[in-house]
C-alpha cells in the first residue's frame, strides 16, 4: 500500500527489540522487516530483507555490530546504519566511528523523532 522503509533491529535482548519494534512503529511509513540477536545473524537477515535502515546494537554475540556493520554496507552502501548501546558517546569503542554507520543513538534516546531525522533514501521494491 505505497512506499515504506524497512528497518531490521539488532539486539541481543528481546525487551529492547520490543521497544524498538514499538517506536519504528510510530514512524509513519516505516516498518519493521525483520529482527536479529547476533551480528551474524543480521548479515543473514540484512542479505534477505534488504532493509533501508539498520539499528544496531554494539555488543551482540559472536561477530559485534560494529563488524556487522561493516559486512552490511560491504553488501549494500545505500543502508542506513545506526548505532544503538547504552554506552555515552564518549565511550564507543574507538572503531565505531569507522565502521560507516551514520549515527550512534543511545538506547535511551531512541525516538520516533530520531528515526525521522535520518531520512533514508526510499529504497525500491
Amino acid at each position: 500500500m505505497g512506499e515504506h522503509v524497512d528497518v531490521l533491529i539488532v539486539d541481543d535482548q528481546r525487551p529492547f527489540r520490543t521497544v524498538a519494534r514499538t517506536v519504528v512503529g510510530m514512524v509513519g511509513g516505516w516498518r519493521v522487516a525483520a529482527e536479529a540477536e547476533s551480528g551474524e545473524q543480521a548479515c543473514a537477515e540484512a542479505e534477505r530483507v534488504h532493509p533501508a535502515v539498520v539499528l544496531m546494537d554494539i555488543n551482540l554475540p559472536g561477530i559485534s555490530g560494529i563488524e556487522a556493520t561493516r559486512r552490511i554496507l560491504a553488501a549494500d552502501p545505500a543502508v542506513v546504519v545506526v548505532l544503538l548501546s547504552t554506552y555515552a558517546l564518549d565511550d564507543l569503542p574507538s572503531d565505531a566511528a569507522s565502521c560507516g554507520a551514520v549515527a550512534y543513538i543511545n538506547k535511551e534516546d531512541l525516538t520516533p523523532a530520531r528515526l525521522r531525522a535520518l531520512r533514508p533514501v526510499e529504497q525500491a521494491g
